[in-house]
């Protein structure tokens, strides 16, 4: 622990020095143009631009933080920050996701009076899944709205920038929803970034570990996205694999610019596979699916957990993607018999979140598990302290989370999700369902 500090505490030693020189910079720069000022990290979004959301109102001009108190702190306020997903190809999906947890942070404001005796303001900003955007909204969030900490930050595309940044300058990073591998493995290079979501190197290794088990003597094929999604899952899948059992006899790799993978889906048929791993997102995984039919190519399907929500049912038929299996830890959203999923509908239709999905579900587990850490943090309401809080958190658990079901954190893992369950893809009276079903899964390092 005292290791990691000095890491952070030299991040930030570092951050310092680097705003020290360059406000000299630009001071001189201001003298030399006739006092000109520049506002930092880039041009940042308008104030009511659809590409920026504040949650509560912003500390107003004049307010005072607390002697020694950390950006983002004053007596009434906590301000926390987001680089997200809100417009492009995925906007429409994930975009539910940073609108979801802020329903619940409103929630916990107006039924609980906050946390430590504050209300939490979150303001997340559209990274347009852009690595350049994202580190720009990050630099604006940091430096000119001076946000405590970045939860819940969203991409795996547009984070890998954000992320250097944000460790060099000592900001929390925090219950990530990115899942590379890497976000949550590199807790000694990287010790303010956390990530929530399953990385995709463990739903790999879960999908390998199943066809062995299950699927003996199965020829496998897998179609990977050329970026975290694909490589991380690609190397889960080599790992979990027994290759005493299974074989994998056809790869093929598409770009995540690509418009069509019709000639990726036709070179993986020529090889006959039984079974076919799918580490896309979903409208990819769909087009796959889609094109094998039309190929006459059924195998059996693994899909991504990003496409583990109904909402597939509107890409794909039913029919055709009956039987695919997937992987989950939480509660579905179409459980609203059961009582914990009852009330994120009633939160989020109260608070101004979006219609319901598996989205939104994982979206409130976020907020509860970033309430939670702030509750530890209170007496020591510090960057520092709030990462100490979070690494003190093991065997955390809400009532959206499947039984068993836990969030672990320490000094040297900084992975949230690492446990959850099968799903098989069903039809019910013509209409889609996913059901739960084999025992949970745990993943070992």
């Amino acid at each position: 622990m005292m290791v990691k500090r000095l890491a952070r505490l030299s991040c930030q030693a570092w951050g310092l020095a680097v705003v020290f020189l360059a406000s000299v910079s630009l001071l001189v720069m201001a003298t030399a143009c006739g006092g000109e000022e520049q506002a930092p990290g880039g041009t940042p979004t308008a104030a009511g631009s659809p590409s920026t959301t504040t949650l509560g109102t912003v500390t107003p001009a004049g307010t005072t933080a607390p002697s020694g108190a950390a950006p983002g702190i004053t007596d009434t306020e906590i301000l926390l920050g987001a680089e997200v997903i809100l417009s492009g190809d995925l906007g429409a999906v994930f975009a539910t996701v940073p609108k979801a947890t802020a329903a619940y942070f409103k929630y916990v404001n107006e039924t609980e009076g906050g946390v430590c005796g504050r209300k939490i303001v979150y303001k997340y900003e559209d990274n347009f899944d852009d690595p350049s955007r994202a580190v720009e909204v990050a630099r604006k969030l940091v430096e000119q709205d001076k946000v405590f900490a970045m939860v819940g930050s969203l991409g795996d595309a547009p984070h890998p920038a954000s992320w250097e940044y944000l460790n060099e300058k000592g900001v929390p990073d925090i219950l990530v929803s990115a899942g590379g591998h890497r976000f949550g493995a590199d807790p000694q290079g990287h010790p303010w970034t956390v990530q929530m979501i399953p990385s995709y190197t463990i739903e790999g290794t879960f999908f390998g570990q199943y066809i062995s088990e299950n699927l003996p003597g199965k020829t496998v094929a897998a179609l990977w996205e050329n970026d975290n999604v694909g490589i991380d899952g690609l190397a889960g899948l080599k790992k979990g694999l027994d290759p005493n059992k299974n074989q994998i006899v056809a790869e093929e790799s598409y770009e995540y610019t690509a418009i069509s993978i019709s000639s990726q889906i036709a070179n993986l048929s020529k090889s006959d596979a039984e079974v076919a791993v799918l580490l896309c997102t979903p409208g990819f995984a769909s087009q796959a699916i889609k094109t094998a039919d039309r190929m006459g190519w059924h195998p059996q399907w693994f899909i991504d957990y990003t496409s583990a929500d109904d909402m597939m049912f509107q890409f794909v038929s039913p029919q055709l993607l009956e039987g695919a299996i997937t992987f989950q830890a939480l509660k579905l959203a179409a459980w609203r018999d059961d009582p914990a999923v009852a009330k994120h509908y009633e939160l989020m239709q109260k608070y101004g979140g979006p219609a319901p999905t598996n989205f939104t579900v994982y979206a409130q587990t976020v907020g509860e598990v970033a309430v939670e850490v702030l509750k530890r943090s209170c007496d020591n309401l510090t960057r520092e302290g709030l990462m100490d809080a979070l690494e003190s958190i093991q065997d955390f658990h809400t009532d959206l989370m499947l039984d068993d079901v836990t969030v672990s954190f320490s000094d040297d893992d900084h992975t949230g999700l690492q446990t959850g369950r099968m799903l098989r893809a069903g039809v019910d009276n013509g209409k889609g369902r996913f059901d739960y079903f084999g025992p949970l899964l745990e993943f070992q390092q």
